[in-house]
C-alpha cells in the first residue's frame, strides 16, 4: 500500500523556510516526486511507494540539505522537523596583469593629479620611464582635460589682459570686445595647438606627446636628453623617433591662427617657420626646466622622493 510523507523545514533561528524545493527519491532510483514548501515550511508527498527515500531540500540562500527514512506499507510518516544551514559566501577574484589599455588608464590618473605647486596642471609628463603607450581615445581625453582646466582658462585671460594692455594685436581695438578677442584667439591657440600636437598627429603617426622625465645621471646627459626631446618622442612602439607630432603641430596651429588673427597681424609662410623654429627652442627650456626644477614643486608623484634630482 502507498503511504504518505510530509514534514517541516526550519532555519537555524526555528522559523519557517517558505518556497524550498523538496525532491523525494527511493533507493532503488524509481521515479523521484517534488514539493515546493508553504509559508509555514511544511511540504508532503501522497502515494508514496513504501520503502527507503531520501529527502533533498534545497532553498535560497541555504546549504543543500539531505535527509532519509523508512516508510512502512499505508504510513503516514512524518519526518522529523529540518533545520537548513546558512549557505557560505565563496567569493572567487581572479587577480591578473591589467591590460595595457587598464595600466595606461591608471597611469593617467596620476599624471591628471599633478600640479606645480598643487595649482598648474602638468599633465604632459609621465614620472613612469616605461609608461603604457596611450590609446587615441586617452590621448584625447587627456588634451580634453587640459584644455577644459579651470587654471587654463585663468592662465589664458591673463595673457589677455597683458596683451590688451601693450595693445597687442591692435586690430582687436579695446574694451571689453577687444579683450574677448584676444582672450578668444589665445584660446584658439591652446586649444588647437594641444589637440593637433597631442591627440590627433600623435594618434595618426602613433606617437607618445608626453615628455618622459629621465630624473638620473650627470647633469649634462639631463640637459641634452631634455633639449632632444624639443625634436624627439617616444613612440607607441617603445622606440625613439623624431617629434613629427610636435613639430608639425606648431606649424599647423600656426597656420590655423591667421584665420582669426587681424590681417595685418597675421604670419607669413616664413614668420610661421621661424615661430616654429622658436617653438623648437622654447620646447627645449621647458624640458629643462621639467627635468631639474618642477618636480621639486609638484606634489602627488609616482615614487617623488626617487624622482627628486
Amino acid at each position: 500500500m502507498l503511504g504518505h510523507v510530509t514534514g517541516t523545514l526550519l532555519d537555524s533561528t526555528g522559523a519557517a523556510v517558505a518556497g524550498a524545493h523538496v525532491k523525494l527519491t527511493h533507493e532503488d532510483q524509481s521515479a523521484s516526486q517534488e514539493a515546493v514548501s508553504g509559508n509555514d515550511g511544511q511540504f508532503s508527498f501522497s502515494d508514496v511507494a513504501p520503502g527507503t527515500f531520501q529527502l533533498t531540500v534545497t532553498a535560497q540562500g541555504f546549504s543543500t540539505q539531505v535527509s532519509s527514512g523508512i516508510l512502512h506499507p499505508g504510513e503516514f510518516c512524518v519526518v522529523p522537523q529540518i533545520q537548513l544551514a546558512i549557505a557560505t559566501a565563496v567569493t572567487e577574484v581572479h587577480v591578473g596583469p591589467l591590460t595595457t589599455v587598464e595600466l595606461a588608464e591608471e597611469q593617467i590618473r596620476i599624471e591628471e593629479k599633478q600640479r606645480v605647486f598643487g595649482v598648474i596642471p602638468n599633465f604632459y609628463v609621465t614620472y613612469i620611464p616605461d609608461a603604457a603607450p596611450l590609446t587615441p581615445k586617452q590621448k584625447f581625453k587627456l588634451a580634453w582635460k587640459s584644455t577644459v582646466d579651470p587654471v587654463t582658462f585663468g592662465l589664458t585671460g591673463a595673457v589677455a589682459g597683458v596683451q590688451q594692455a601693450q595693445n597687442d594685436f591692435s586690430g582687436y581695438g579695446q574694451g571689453a570686445a577687444g579683450y574677448g578677442r584676444r582672450f578668444g584667439a589665445a584660446y584658439g591657440n591652446e586649444v588647437s595647438s594641444t589637440f593637433i600636437g597631442g591627440a590627433i598627429l600623435p594618434s595618426l603617426l602613433k606617437q607618445d606627446p608626453r615628455y618622459f622625465y629621465k630624473g638620473s645621471g650627470s647633469v649634462r646627459s639631463r640637459v641634452l636628453y631634455a633639449m632632444a626631446n624639443a625634436v624627439i618622442c617616444k613612440g607607441d612602439n617603445g622606440h625613439w623617433q623624431p617629434n613629427y607630432s610636435g613639430i608639425l603641430g606648431d606649424l599647423a596651429a600656426g597656420g590655423i591662427s591667421n584665420a582669426y588673427y587681424p590681417a595685418k597681424n597675421r604670419d607669413d609662410a616664413a614668420l610661421t617657420f621661424e615661430n616654429m623654429l622658436i617653438g623648437i627652442g622654447t620646447t627645449a627650456a621647458v624640458n629643462i626646466i621639467q627635468e631639474f626644477i618642477i618636480p621639486r614643486f609638484t606634489p602627488n608623484l609616482p615614487n617623488h622622493q626617487a624622482n627628486q634630482p
